[in-house]
């Protein structure tokens, strides 16, 4: 996604950098705004990320494909986060950009 101009802040505890950014360890220790928060994790680990992101008033998330929770799907969307579950952004931007393709 990066390279259709979106800028990407991870959250990584593992490592210091990732794609040129400085990664978090946590979403509560970035220090700036951010509109989504996509998923790349388990479906049993979804918990405490859903957590985080009605804590810090998160309007969307993204949960990528093969990724499907929906006891938590339904947690953040009662909390009235947009939620986006078992699809990968990265095909459905370029079928949206390019829908002939």
């Amino acid at each position: 996604m990066q390279g259709f101009g979106y800028r990407i802040i991870p959250v990584r505890p593992a490592v210091e950098e990732v794609l040129g950014e400085q990664a978090y360890s946590r979403l509560e220790d970035i220090d700036e705004s951010f509109e989504l928060v996509n998923i790349f994790l388990s479906a049993d680990r979804l918990g405490s990320i859903i957590d985080s992101c009605i804590k810090l008033d998160v309007k969307a998330i993204w949960i990528q494909e093969g990724i499907v929770n929906e006891a938590e799907a339904l947690r953040a969307q009662q909390a009235g986060i947009t939620v986006i579950m078992d699809r990968c952004i990265y095909k459905d931007y370029c079928a949206m950009v390019n829908p002939e393709a």
